[in-house]
This record gives structure tokens, C-alpha cells and sequence, in this order.
């Protein structure tokens, strides 16, 4: 049965609900970013167009490095979000959660040529159907999911999993306040979550002051 929710518990213990993004928003995606790289080509066209040859040959390489990497470097390099996937509101993850990673986003995308087959992304678009995930064989393959990015964790690749004692001596409501900030901030905005760290911590970032704050928490939780 497809499920429109996709859950798991993070390495430090935290559960989660992720909202898998269907076929219908995917498609609206794809074409957003397809109508980005077309006025891209069109411009190209007009000023390659002066060059003669030369600037055919720089429009067959503009072609291929946007065909096959528009999507990577958005991915990579912007939480996993071309234009496309932010206007609608998703982002591609790994099955865990975490940050897609070069290599994943590579080999899902590389791999669009087999879900077009043999016209239209036919083939992906039955594979989403058919799986329980929404997942293209781009995705089966990666292990990657599309998701509304409302629900991505709040993490960063490469962000320390390690737990910080609490620099003060805690009360009994102390730590009933970290543990609550720790079950109840999935369902928060970012937004919310660094405005409430910040209460803790005023003199660090949001984001700085929402990461030490959810260590201190796993601290507590783990009674270290």
C-alpha cells in the first residue's frame, strides 16, 4: 500500500516523518527546471550564434553540462533543491534523512535516460507509481527520496553526531525542557527551532545556537 509518509529514527534517536513528494509536483518540478535551461539555451543561442563554429561547439558543451549536471550542482550544493523542486517546495534526501551526497545525486541523474524510456519518462513515472515511495529507478538505485522540504531535518553533511554536557548545573525542569525541545522540534519550522535555541543560547547564530542546543539535549536524553 503507498504511503504518503515516509518515517525513520536518526543515529541520535530522533523520530521522524518525511512527506514524500508524488509524481504530479515532481513532473511540475521537472518542467520548471526544464523551462529554466531552455531560456538558458535560447540566450546561448543568440550570442554563440556570433562566434561561427566556435560557438557551436560551446553550445553542444553547455548543452551537455546542463542536461547532466544542472540537476547535481543544485542538489549538491543547494540542499538538494534545483529551482524546480524549491518553487514547489521539495528537496531530494537519502533514505535516511540525511543530505543527498555528489555521488548519489550523480547516479540518480545519470540514470534519467533509462526513466525516459522510451518516451516521456513513461518508465519513471510507472516506477513511482508502482512503488510504495514514489521512487524513479534514479532513486532506487541512489537510495534517494523526494520529499517536501518543510520535513528534511535540520542537519548538515558532515555535522558532529556527539553530544555536549550542558554548561550550567541543570534543574529537574531544565532537562524536561531539553527533552521536549529534542521530541517536539522535527514538527517545528527552522524558523522556530533557532528562535527558541536562541533563548538558550542569545549569543550564538540560529543555527549554531539550534545545533548545541539539540547535542545538549541528546546529552541529557542519553544520561550522560
Amino acid at each position: 500500500m503507498i504511503d504518503d509518509q515516509h518515517h525513520i529514527t536518526t543515529p541520535e534517536g530522533v523520530p521522524l516523518t518525511l512527506d514524500l513528494a508524488g509524481p504530479v509536483p515532481r513532473a511540475l518540478a521537472y518542467f520548471t527546471d526544464l523551462a529554466i535551461r531552455i531560456v538558458v539555451y535560447i540566450i546561448a543561442a543568440v550570442l554563440f550564434g556570433l562566434l561561427g563554429g566556435l560557438g557551436n561547439g560551446l553550445m553542444l558543451i553547455l548543452i551537455f553540462l546542463l542536461e547532466w549536471f544542472y540537476p547535481v550542482w543544485f542538489e549538491v550544493m543547494r540542499h538538494g533543491q534545483t529551482p524546480g523542486k524549491k518553487s514547489f517546495g521539495m528537496a531530494v534526501v537519502r533514505e535516511d534523512g540525511t543530505p543527498v551526497d555528489f555521488s548519489a545525486s550523480l547516479v540518480r541523474n545519470l540514470l534519467r535516460t533509462a526513466d525516459q524510456f522510451p518516451l516521456l519518462y513513461l518508465t519513471g513515472f510507472v516506477t513511482m507509481l508502482l512503488d510504495s515511495r514514489f521512487r524513479r529507478l534514479g532513486d532506487l538505485a541512489a537510495g534517494t527520496l523526494v520529499v517536501y522540504s518543510r520535513t528534511v531535518p535540520a542537519r548538515r553533511a558532515g555535522q558532529p553526531a556527539h553530544t555536549l554536557p550542558p554548561d550550567w548545573v541543570t534543574s529537574i525542569q531544565d532537562r524536561q525542557l531539553l527533552l521536549t525541545f529534542l521530541e517536539r522540534s522535527p514538527g517545528l519550522s527552522p524558523a522556530r527551532r533557532g528562535e527558541l535555541a536562541r533563548l538558550a543560547f542569545p549569543e550564538l547564530t540560529p543555527e549554531d545556537a539550534e545545533d548545541r542546543l539539540r547535542r545538549t539535549a541528546l546529552h541529557v536524553q542519553g544520561g550522560n
